[in-house]
């Protein structure tokens, strides 16, 4: 099966200024204790990683329908943009549950994973929604070469390309026969597409136009 590239893969956002450098700073650090803990287990990565990676959308979409209620203006889509990019998460991290079984410690690793998380990009995104929305952007640059690499895990039959779960089939509108790999390229696409959400908005900030002006 071949699916659609709607967004490029191979794209990275210079960095130019603190703002960037904090945001890739702390990308760079998780990457390393990812790669540290999970080589090459990337369904096991792919678990833990899309739980946290479900809430930085939700905690931006929260903030921004607060703030658009005080000042009483207009998100023009932003809101459901982030929420929809919080479920979309969700998604990848249910679809990976059917592929790869998480043990009781990475189970675990999940529940602080995650609040320790929730925690910490809350306080960052108060303190400056553009260093946070810049941190998802690198976050999901990070994730787009994981995903491609796990393909290529893949096609060198490293991985076996096992049938693609029903719930990947359904939400993807994947044919009945897709398997694994078709799974992966979708989920990096999402990524991808996230990927320049994130930045663009960033981008917005950086420039002091308000994300419910911008659109």
């Amino acid at each position: 099966m071949n699916v659609e590239v709607r967004y490029p893969v191979e794209l990275h956002h210079p960095v130019r200024n603190l703002s960037d450098r904090i945001a890739y700073g702390i990308t760079r650090a998780l990457r390393f204790f990812a790669d540290t803990l999970f080589a090459k287990r990337y369904g096991n990565r792919a678990i833990v990683l899309e739980t946290v990676a479900a809430v930085p959308g939700m905690v931006g979409g929260a903030l921004l329908h607060l703030r658009c209620l005080r000042w009483m203006r207009n998100d023009h889509g932003w809101i459901r943009t982030l929420l929809d990019e919080a479920d979309n998460e969700r998604m990848h991290l249910m679809t990976f549950m059917e592929i790869a079984r998480p043990s009781l410690f990475e189970r675990m690793m999940v529940l602080i994973a995650q609040a320790l998380f929730f925690t910490f990009y809350l306080l960052l995104y108060l303190l400056s929604s553009r260093t946070a929305h810049r941190l998802v952007g690198y976050f999901e640059e990070e994730a787009v070469v994981s995903y491609t690499r796990y393909r290529e895990e893949i096609d060198a039959g490293r991985i076996e390309n096992v049938p693609a779960p029903a719930i990947a089939i359904e939400y993807w509108k994947l044919p009945a026969d897709a398997c694994l790999r078709d799974v992966v390229i979708a989920v990096r696409q999402d990524e991808a597409g996230h990927r320049d959400v994130n930045h663009a908005i960033a981008a917005q900030q950086a420039r002091r136009v308000p994300v419910t002006d911008a659109l």
